[in-house]
């Protein structure tokens, strides 16, 4: 493979760091074929971390069976997806926040709030989706020791060869622009701190109470504490924000 790439003009390595060992994968076939590729790559690159499938969906028979499978060989990540309407995603901002901490690491590698159905070709990109999946990415945030990756899906879509909606940008032959839900992606990869801050509201973690979602980072490398509120409410929700160990304790946000 080395040689092969540097005949193409790419002699330098490409220091991969994970690899993903199928896609949406299930039952037992699946494991009995995973533990091979694992073994051979383990075995030539023992610093490789593992990206493996707990099948197409976020719950259920074969969500449960490949998730226990998993931590029993101890998989280093598994890839978890959601396409679900956008009360799924605002229901599941808590969904890691009680998973075991001792097992493989979540890589949430396709998810995409529906707002008609799954695989609908009306599905359409819009703000109630968007707003619904930032409330979502709080949970992620919040978690991000235990969720170490995260990827809208689909990324791009031509206007006029499209086989999925939503997508996160849309293009033509001549342009191509950002939809709500790319703005959301925008505004969590640029504004992403390097810890974990606490974020109570009511006495406890900001996860939808009077419809408000909300987590914190600190910045270590320029000393920002970035905090995230999500509004899933039709009205402004004018809010008091006290950060806890400022000189100035008080701040006001809307």
């Amino acid at each position: 493979m080395g040689q092969h790439c540097a005949d193409l003009g790419h002699p330098e390595p490409f220091h991969l760091k994970l690899l993903g060992v199928g896609n949406e994968q299930w039952g037992e076939q699946y494991v009995e074929r995973h533990s091979v590729f694992a073994k051979a790559i383990k075995d030539k690159y023992p610093g490789i971390r593992l990206v493996s499938s707990v099948g197409p969906f976020a719950e259920g028979e074969m969500f449960d069976y490949l998730t226990k499978e998993m931590a029993a060989i101890k998989t280093d990540l598994v890839d978890e997806h959601y396409y679900r309407n956008p009360e799924w995603f605002l229901q599941n901002a808590t969904r890691y926040d009680k998973y075991p901490r001792t097992g493989p690491r979540i890589f949430a590698g396709e998810y995409a709030a529906q707002s008609v159905a799954v695989i609908s070709p009306d599905n359409k990109n819009n703000w109630r989706c968007a707003i619904a999946e930032a409330a979502f990415m709080t949970g992620l945030e919040r978690n991000a020791d235990l969720v170490h990756m995260a990827s809208y899906a689909p990324l791009f879509a031509h206007t006029e060869g499209w086989q999925w909606t939503p997508n996160l940008i849309w293009f033509d032959n001549l342009r191509s622009y950002g939809t709500p839900n790319y703005y959301v992606q925008q505004l969590f990869a640029t504004n992403k701190g390097s810890k974990i801050l606490p974020v109570s509201y009511q006495n406890a973690a900001a996860t939808g109470q009077d419809g408000l979602y909300a987590s914190s980072t600190f910045d270590q490398a320029t000393g920002d504490v970035i905090v995230k509120i999500v509004n899933t409410t039709a009205v402004a929700k004018p809010a008091e924000i006290h950060v806890n160990g400022l000189k100035n304790p008080l701040a006001r946000a809307k």
